[in-house]
Protein backbone atom coordinates (compact mmCIF):
# COMPACT_ATOMS: atom_id res chain seq x y z
CA UNK A 1 0.00 0.00 0.00
CA UNK A 2 1.48 3.32 -1.05
CA UNK A 3 -0.31 5.97 1.82
CA UNK A 4 2.06 8.38 1.03
CA UNK A 5 4.41 10.26 -1.80
CA UNK A 6 6.79 13.31 -1.51
CA UNK A 7 8.89 14.34 -4.43
CA UNK A 8 9.39 16.50 -6.95
CA UNK A 9 6.41 17.84 -9.81
CA UNK A 10 6.99 16.64 -13.01
CA UNK A 11 3.98 17.91 -14.25
CA UNK A 12 0.32 18.93 -13.41
CA UNK A 13 -2.74 19.67 -15.33
CA UNK A 14 -6.55 19.08 -15.04
CA UNK A 15 -6.95 16.82 -12.40
CA UNK A 16 -3.68 14.73 -11.95
CA UNK A 17 0.26 15.29 -11.20
CA UNK A 18 2.44 13.29 -12.09
CA UNK A 19 5.35 13.19 -9.05
CA UNK A 20 9.48 12.00 -9.13
CA UNK A 21 9.97 9.90 -6.42
CA UNK A 22 13.35 8.94 -6.02
CA UNK A 23 13.77 8.53 -10.25
CA UNK A 24 10.11 6.91 -10.91
CA UNK A 25 7.34 9.21 -12.17
CA UNK A 26 4.19 8.07 -10.23
CA UNK A 27 0.89 9.09 -12.02
CA UNK A 28 -1.40 10.44 -9.22
CA UNK A 29 -5.12 11.87 -9.76
CA UNK A 30 -6.09 14.55 -7.37
CA UNK A 31 -8.18 17.09 -7.46
CA UNK A 32 -8.02 19.79 -9.27
CA UNK A 33 -7.48 22.59 -6.86
CA UNK A 34 -4.06 20.54 -5.58
CA UNK A 35 -3.09 19.87 -9.64
CA UNK A 36 -3.63 24.03 -10.30
CA UNK A 37 -1.48 24.94 -7.02
CA UNK A 38 1.29 22.26 -7.88
CA UNK A 39 4.12 24.01 -10.09
CA UNK A 40 6.68 21.95 -12.18
CA UNK A 41 9.83 21.67 -10.43
CA UNK A 42 8.37 22.15 -7.15
CA UNK A 43 8.62 19.47 -4.10
CA UNK A 44 5.08 17.80 -3.33
CA UNK A 45 3.83 15.28 -0.58
CA UNK A 46 0.23 14.16 -1.24
CA UNK A 47 -1.72 11.57 0.79
CA UNK A 48 -2.49 8.89 -1.13
CA UNK A 49 -4.77 5.60 -1.92
CA UNK A 50 -3.85 3.19 -4.26
CA UNK A 51 -7.29 1.33 -5.67
CA UNK A 52 -6.80 -2.00 -7.52
CA UNK A 53 -8.52 -3.13 -10.29
CA UNK A 54 -7.99 -6.44 -12.40
CA UNK A 55 -6.54 -4.44 -15.17
CA UNK A 56 -4.79 -1.63 -13.62
CA UNK A 57 -3.47 0.40 -10.54
CA UNK A 58 -4.49 4.12 -9.65
CA UNK A 59 -2.50 6.17 -7.50
CA UNK A 60 -5.48 8.64 -5.57
CA UNK A 61 -3.76 11.63 -4.06
CA UNK A 62 -4.17 14.61 -1.49
CA UNK A 63 -3.19 17.20 -0.03
CA UNK A 64 -4.71 16.60 3.41
CA UNK A 65 -5.35 13.22 5.60
CA UNK A 66 -8.78 14.43 6.16
CA UNK A 67 -9.73 14.38 2.31
CA UNK A 68 -7.92 11.23 2.23
CA UNK A 69 -10.12 9.59 5.12
CA UNK A 70 -13.30 10.79 3.38
CA UNK A 71 -12.31 9.32 -0.57
CA UNK A 72 -11.92 6.25 1.46
CA UNK A 73 -15.32 6.22 2.92
CA UNK A 74 -17.35 7.51 -0.13
CA UNK A 75 -15.63 5.05 -2.34
CA UNK A 76 -16.99 2.10 0.64
CA UNK A 77 -20.49 3.60 -0.49
CA UNK A 78 -22.37 1.30 -3.24
CA UNK A 79 -22.75 2.98 -6.21
CA UNK A 80 -20.04 5.39 -5.83
CA UNK A 81 -16.85 4.71 -7.88
CA UNK A 82 -13.09 6.36 -7.29
CA UNK A 83 -13.71 9.15 -10.09
CA UNK A 84 -17.20 10.07 -8.36
CA UNK A 85 -15.54 10.60 -4.89
CA UNK A 86 -12.83 12.61 -6.20
CA UNK A 87 -15.34 14.38 -7.73
CA UNK A 88 -17.32 14.73 -4.25
CA UNK A 89 -14.00 16.35 -3.08
CA UNK A 90 -13.44 18.15 -5.83
CA UNK A 91 -16.85 20.04 -5.22
CA UNK A 92 -17.09 19.82 -1.78
CA UNK A 93 -14.80 19.95 1.31
CA UNK A 94 -14.32 17.29 4.67
CA UNK A 95 -16.25 20.32 6.75
CA UNK A 96 -18.97 20.72 3.63
CA UNK A 97 -19.62 17.03 3.14
CA UNK A 98 -19.36 16.46 6.82
CA UNK A 99 -22.08 19.08 7.25
CA UNK A 100 -24.22 17.72 4.65
CA UNK A 101 -24.22 14.45 5.82
CA UNK A 102 -25.12 15.35 9.44
CA UNK A 103 -27.79 17.94 8.28
CA UNK A 104 -29.04 14.57 5.93
CA UNK A 105 -28.80 17.17 2.77
CA UNK A 106 -28.16 14.72 0.15
CA UNK A 107 -28.84 17.86 -2.36
CA UNK A 108 -25.29 18.55 -2.05
CA UNK A 109 -24.33 15.60 -3.41
CA UNK A 110 -26.29 15.73 -6.07
CA UNK A 111 -24.67 18.88 -7.34
CA UNK A 112 -21.77 16.68 -8.31
CA UNK A 113 -21.31 14.96 -11.78
CA UNK A 114 -22.23 11.33 -11.49
CA UNK A 115 -24.05 11.39 -8.78
CA UNK A 116 -27.07 10.73 -8.84
CA UNK A 117 -30.79 10.75 -6.36
CA UNK A 118 -30.21 7.52 -5.24
CA UNK A 119 -26.66 7.28 -4.85
CA UNK A 120 -27.06 10.88 -3.24
CA UNK A 121 -29.09 9.36 -0.61
CA UNK A 122 -27.40 6.05 -0.13
CA UNK A 123 -23.85 8.56 0.57
CA UNK A 124 -25.86 10.08 3.56
CA UNK A 125 -26.65 6.94 4.97
CA UNK A 126 -23.53 5.24 4.70
CA UNK A 127 -21.08 7.86 6.35
CA UNK A 128 -23.47 8.96 9.09
CA UNK A 129 -21.84 8.53 12.18
CA UNK A 130 -18.46 8.06 10.47
CA UNK A 131 -17.39 12.03 10.14
CA UNK A 132 -16.95 14.10 12.89
CA UNK A 133 -19.02 16.70 13.12
CA UNK A 134 -18.38 19.72 11.07
CA UNK A 135 -15.93 22.58 12.39
CA UNK A 136 -17.86 25.11 14.34
CA UNK A 137 -16.04 27.13 14.23
CA UNK A 138 -12.34 28.27 11.99
CA UNK A 139 -9.41 30.91 12.72
CA UNK A 140 -9.71 34.49 11.80
CA UNK A 141 -7.36 33.64 9.16
CA UNK A 142 -9.87 31.40 7.13
CA UNK A 143 -13.33 33.51 7.31
CA UNK A 144 -16.50 31.02 7.56
CA UNK A 145 -18.29 33.22 5.40
CA UNK A 146 -16.33 31.49 2.72
CA UNK A 147 -16.85 27.42 4.59
CA UNK A 148 -14.81 25.24 2.18
CA UNK A 149 -13.36 27.35 -0.24
CA UNK A 150 -11.01 28.95 1.77
CA UNK A 151 -10.25 25.56 3.33
CA UNK A 152 -9.76 23.33 0.70
CA UNK A 153 -7.42 26.61 -1.41
CA UNK A 154 -5.42 26.59 2.38
CA UNK A 155 -5.14 23.05 2.87
CA UNK A 156 -3.89 22.95 -1.31
CA UNK A 157 -1.37 26.09 -0.52
CA UNK A 158 0.49 24.17 2.77
CA UNK A 159 0.40 21.36 0.79
CA UNK A 160 2.90 22.90 -1.61
CA UNK A 161 5.09 23.55 1.07
CA UNK A 162 3.92 27.06 2.21
CA UNK A 163 3.69 27.59 6.39
CA UNK A 164 0.27 27.52 7.51
CA UNK A 165 0.48 31.21 8.54
CA UNK A 166 1.61 32.42 5.06
CA UNK A 167 -1.00 30.66 3.61
CA UNK A 168 -4.08 31.66 5.68
CA UNK A 169 -2.94 35.29 5.47
CA UNK A 170 -2.30 35.29 1.87
CA UNK A 171 -5.99 33.87 1.61
CA UNK A 172 -7.46 36.31 3.55
CA UNK A 173 -6.28 39.34 2.05
CA UNK A 174 -7.26 37.58 -0.86
CA UNK A 175 -10.77 36.88 0.16
CA UNK A 176 -10.66 40.67 1.14
CA UNK A 177 -10.22 41.69 -2.20
CA UNK A 178 -11.86 38.96 -4.58
CA UNK A 179 -15.30 38.94 -5.74
CA UNK A 180 -17.77 37.20 -4.95
CA UNK A 181 -17.82 35.06 -7.90
CA UNK A 182 -14.41 34.56 -7.31
CA UNK A 183 -14.33 34.20 -3.14
CA UNK A 184 -16.78 31.20 -4.10
CA UNK A 185 -14.85 29.10 -6.37
CA UNK A 186 -11.57 26.90 -5.29
CA UNK A 187 -9.56 27.12 -8.68
CA UNK A 188 -10.06 31.19 -8.76
CA UNK A 189 -9.71 31.58 -5.07
CA UNK A 190 -6.15 29.43 -5.35
CA UNK A 191 -5.09 31.22 -8.47
CA UNK A 192 -5.23 34.80 -6.86
CA UNK A 193 -3.76 33.32 -3.54
CA UNK A 194 -0.65 32.04 -5.71
CA UNK A 195 -0.94 35.31 -7.21
CA UNK A 196 0.02 37.47 -3.99
CA UNK A 197 2.45 34.92 -3.11
CA UNK A 198 4.44 34.68 -5.94
CA UNK A 199 5.14 31.30 -8.28
CA UNK A 200 8.75 32.04 -7.80
CA UNK A 201 8.38 31.95 -3.66
CA UNK A 202 5.70 28.95 -3.94
CA UNK A 203 8.39 26.58 -5.59
CA UNK A 204 10.87 28.12 -3.14
CA UNK A 205 9.30 27.09 0.05
CA UNK A 206 7.68 24.07 -0.75
CA UNK A 207 9.83 21.52 0.26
Amino acid sequence: MISSLRGRVLAAAGSSVVIDVGGVGFHVNTTPALALASREGAELTVHTSLVVRDDSLTLFGFATRDELDVFELLIGVTGVGPKSALGVLSALSPDQIAEAVHAEHDAAFRKVSGIGPKTAKLIVLSLAGKLAPPTASRPSAAPVATGGVADSVLAALTGLGWSEKLAADAVEQTLAEASEADATSVPALLRLALGRLGPAQSVGRAR
